[in-house]
This record gives C-alpha cells, structure tokens and sequence, in this order.
C-alpha cells in the first residue's frame, strides 16, 4: 500500500514537471459568477426560466400581486375583513409590510432581465433565432414588471442599465414618473413584438412563453394607459388579423379557467402564467425568494383566496352582488343566465340544472336552501374563477399554493374588447367598435348590440366599461388599472358610482347576500360613510390611494426614495387633468 502511494506520488510529481505550462481549471461549474456566466444563448436561457420563475410568487401573480388589483376594483371585496383588508378599503399605510411584497418581486424579475440584456447586445439584425428569442423574452418580462410598478406604486425607479448595480449610488435610484415609467414598457413590448416569434411559428416553444402577440397585446395596453388609443387600436387590429399569430374565442367560455394541457395555453389566450398541474407538484411552497426550493409546488394561492372556508379555503375575497345582479339582467337568445356567470360567481342557480358540471361546489350539490357563502361571519358571493369550484374534481381546497390552474393575464375577447373601445374614442360609435363587442357576447349567446342604441362615445363607453367589460372579465386581474386610466378616481360621479357598485352587506344570510344594494338610500354616519352591516370599500377611500404606498422601510434605506401619491395623501386629479385626458360622464344605460 505505501509504495502504491509512492508511485502515484512519483507519477504526479514527474507529470507536473512535464506539463509546466498547463493550468489547473479552479472553476466550479455550480458557482459561476457574472463573469463566467452569461455569455451563450444556454447560459442566458437559464436566466429567463429564473426571470419566469419570479412571475409566479407570491408578490406578483401567485397571491398578493393577484389579489391587490382584485381589491381596488368594484367588483370585488374583502369579505374576511382582515387579509387585504386596508387594499380593500384604499387606505393601507406606508408602515404595512405588505406593501413591498408586489416590489420584491418584480424588482427581482427587473434584475435578472437587465443582466440578460447586458450580455445580448443592442444589434438586433446580427442576432441568431435563439438570441432573439432570449432578448425578446428578457425585454417583455421587464415591459410586464414595469407595467404593474407603476400600476400599483405610480412613480418606481427605472433601472435599466446592468452596470448601475455595480455601486451603491447606482442601487440607490430615485423615483421616476409615471409617464417615463410608462414610456420605457412601451418601449420594451415594442422592441420585444419585433424579436418574438409568433404563438404559430413558435410551436410547443411557444407554450407558457412569450410570444409576438403576447409583447402586441401588452403594447396596447400600455399605450391605452397612456391613452395614446389611435396608436393602440393599429396594434390591436394587427392582433385581430394574425399578424402576431391566429387567435379565436374558445366556443366554451369556462375552458379558460381549468388545468390541464387540453385547456390550457389554448387559442384564445395570449399570455398565461403556467402552474403545475394537480398531481405534479412539489411539495415545497416558495412564499418569498429566500425559500426558493427545486421541490417546489409551482402552483398558486388564488384559489384559497376565493374558496368558502366551509370548503376549506381562506375566505377572503367574494364577489360584488352589483357583479351578480349585472349578470341576471340580461338573458341568452334562448332565454337562459348568462353562461360566464356559472363560472364568475358560485350562486345556486335553477339554470344550472344540466348546465355543465350543475349546481355544485367542489363535488357537493347545491340547492336553492344552501346556497354557499364565502365567509361564515361576514358571508360574500364565492368567486368561481382560478378555482376547482366548478370542474367537479375535488371535493374539498388544499389551501397554500397549490392550485394549478393557469392565470390566463391576457386573452382574445380582451384583445376585442379593447379594440372597441379605442375605436369608440378615436371615431364614436361605429359599427366596427360593435361587431367586435357582439363576438363577445355571441359565444355567451347573448342578443347583439344595435349601433342605433348608442347615440354618443359617451354611452357606448359605459357599456363597455360598466357591462362588457365586468361580464367577461369579472374577478380577473386588470379591473384597478383600468379604472386608473379611466380617471374614475378623480371624478365625483364616477367614485359615487364605484361606491353604489362596491356595496355589500356584511351578512351570513346566503339569500341575502345575493340582494342588489341601494346606496343612496342606506343610512350613513356625519361622515357619508355606510353604517354596519352595510358598507361600500370607496367610503374609506384616502385620495392618492388608488395606489399602494411605497414601503417605509424601503424609504429608509434609499435616501433618494421618495414617496408617492398614497404615501402623502394627494390626489391625482390635476395630472390627469393636465394630461389632457378625458374622463367620460356618467351615463344611465
């Protein structure tokens, strides 16, 4: 044995004298560093699974991220009147420490894609498919994380530039405004829809990713937020004539809110946030970047957001009985409800007997004595969407981050929606803005609309915003951003008519909590607020609230930092005023 070690000795000593000018490799392949890594497509590809990966955590869609939007909107509120609860009344403050989670994570998101696009280089026309492919990603991931910062915070630092990390005075950004904020996600969507390649070309690549129409659609969005709607509605015709790819309605509209590959990433969806099916999971969950685990569930909490706790769920958030009675206005061609609300709101209906999967919540069968409420104490109409409500597959919610169904951000009947109205404000009522209307309803069987009924923009606006609108998108995501560029925060009728629409009694009757509410007529304190067990989340409305207030700690750390419009109470009324923009009258439909 001790000459065997002798030899090798010799033979590695006699072999280190020979081969003088060779270098031991110190490089550890599992600990890279900025200047090792990043040079190739492969290397890069690995940070846009990293910049995805952070699209799905708990500050930005899994949750929180999901749920705030959600809470400003009219058509939905805080029925377990504790989580969310000062998102829900617009009033939360700067010291909430769950104001910085929605930060978090899409700053994170921000740095992964600014170091990609260090290494990609700014000559397009030299890149190969696969570095498109990875820039075009890289720029749509920041569009979409600059797109909900300003969304939520109105004037976040924009950080564009890599090296700017390399310093403390580089990490200590100060605020943009909204409008550079705004300027840059047009220009990153724009930039991203010419290096993308379409949903068609892209084939199964293209499945969870981000395609050339996926970039076009969030264009028009974030053109729209800057109500540049001539420029958007170029965009959006664009989309609906399969430049960016061949898109259609899917003939069953509840095939947008189940898992499984044969509904998801399916022809009407232009962007989705994907999550591991039920079954496929991990059994980690990844709350916060510091417990990122490769066990993870890759899933979402949204469904333990909206479930009954009867079910098992949080029984936080319930539908506005406005949204319900909305929907009971108006009947099919052949007489029936409305089929989007089976899967909007979680109601026993008599319709619904033969209707899809019938009156049933989670795998139990409803009738009209028990129907289901949110929450045991303060009850609430159960939200059906991103939940297993309906599918008839569980029979009960494992709360946490577990749900597997694909947050569809972006899907066609949007695309058309939007394209009617921005041809309503660039040339009024045409026939165009309601062909494109009518394809949405027709799929829900719905009467078409007649040109004739609609006499002004205005009035053609309001059935946009406050019937089509709400019907087709009801408790999804983008209902706040849209009341933001609307200005219905800055106009007395408009906030009157948000308070009417977000009223609810706190009530554990299921009957009752279905009633349409009069809120004019209900009593109210000196201070015009709602008296219990009646109340509306726009009476506390703090001006400058429609934003979320940048995190105190966060001011404290970056001298530079300043607050926003909800860190020091003002109103925003004079920057939409001084834009120029129009905020559109009220109009009794």
């Amino acid at each position: 044995m001790k000459l065997y070690k002798i030899s090798l000795a010799l033979l590695l000593g006699l072999g280190t004298l020979t081969s003088c000018d060779d270098k031991l490799e110190l490089i550890n392949p599992n600990q890279q560093t900025t200047a090792t890594f990043g040079k190739t497509a492969s290397d890069l590809e690995e940070c846009v699974i990293a910049a995805y990966n952070h699209i799905r955590m708990e500050g930005s869609y899994a949750r929180v991220g999901y749920g705030y939007d959600l809470c400003r909107g009219d058509e939905v509120w805080n029925s377990s009147q504790v989580w969310y609860l000062a998102y829900d009344d617009l009033n939360a403050p700067a010291t909430e420490e769950m104001t910085q989670w929605v930060w978090r994570e899409w700053y994170y998101t921000i740095n992964v894609c600014n170091f990609i696009l260090s290494r990609t280089g700014d000559d397009n026309a030299t890149m190969d498919e696969n570095m498109k492919r990875v820039k075009g990603q890289a720029l749509f991931l920041r569009g979409l994380s600059y797109y909900n910062l300003a969304g939520y915070y109105q004037n976040p630092p924009l950080i564009t530039d890599y090296s700017q990390y390399g310093s403390l005075d580089g990490l200590y950004a100060s605020n943009s405004t909204y409008s550079d904020v705004m300027d840059q996600v047009e220009k990153d969507f724009s930039e991203a829809m010419t290096l993308l390649p379409s949903r068609d070309a892209g084939g199964e690549w293209a499945k969870g990713r981000a395609t050339s129409g996926a970039a076009a659609g969030y264009y028009a969005r974030a053109l729209m937020m800057n109500h540049k709607y001539a420029e958007a509605l170029t965009v959006l015709k664009s989309i609906i004539a399969g430049t960016y790819g061949h898109y259609e309605l899917m003939k069953n509209y509840g095939d947008n809110f189940r898992e499984g590959s044969q509904y998801e990433n399916n022809a009407e969806s232009l962007f989705e946030v994907q999550f591991l099916d039920n079954g496929t999971q991990g059994t980690d969950e990844e709350w916060t970047p510091v417990n990122t685990s490769s066990n993870a569930t890759q899933a979402h909490a949204i469904e333990s957001n909206f479930c009954p706790g009867s079910f098992g769920g949080w029984a936080d958030l319930s539908a506005s009985p406005w949204l319900y009675q909305l929907f009971k206005q108006e009947r099919t061609t052949e007489g029936k409800l409305d089929p989007r609300l089976y899967w909007t709101i979680g109601t026993y209906e008599a319709d619904w007997e033969g209707f899809e999967n019938g009156n049933v919540c989670y795998k139990k069968a409803m009738d009209a004595i028990e129907n289901v409420i949110t929450n045991n104490n303060n009850g609430g109409l159960p939200i059906a969407k991103w939940t297993n409500m309906r599918t008839n597959l569980y029979e009960s919610v494992v709360t946490g981050l577990h749900c597997g169904i694909n947050l569809r951000m972006m899907r066609f009947s949007d695309v058309l929606l939007r394209a009617a109205e921005c041809e309503n404000e660039v040339n009024g009522p045409t026939q165009l803005a309601i062909d494109w209307i009518n394809m949405v309803r027709n799929r829900a069987q719905l009467p078409g609309l007649n040109l004739s009924d609609f006499s002004s923009k205005d009035k053609l606006f309001e059935q946009i915003a406050n019937v089509e609108r709400p019907k087709e998108f009801g408790c999804e995501f983008g209902r706040g951003f849209d009341l933001i560029r609307w200005g219905f925060f800055y106009s007395a009728d408009r906030l009157q008519q948000l308070k009417a629409h977000g009223a609810v009694l706190l009530s554990n009757d299921p009957n009752l909590v279905k009633t349409l509410i009069d809120y004019d007529s209900l009593p109210k304190d000196d201070n015009g607020k709602l008296v219990k067990p009646y109340k509306t989340s726009y009476d506390t409305f703090v001006p400058g609230h429609e934003f979320i207030p940048i995190y105190q700690g966060l001011l404290n750390a970056n001298p530079n930092l300043k607050g926003n419009s909800a860190n020091s109470n003002t109103n925003n009324a004079s920057f939409f005023s001084e834009k120029g923009w129009t905020i559109h009258p009220v109009v009794n439909l």
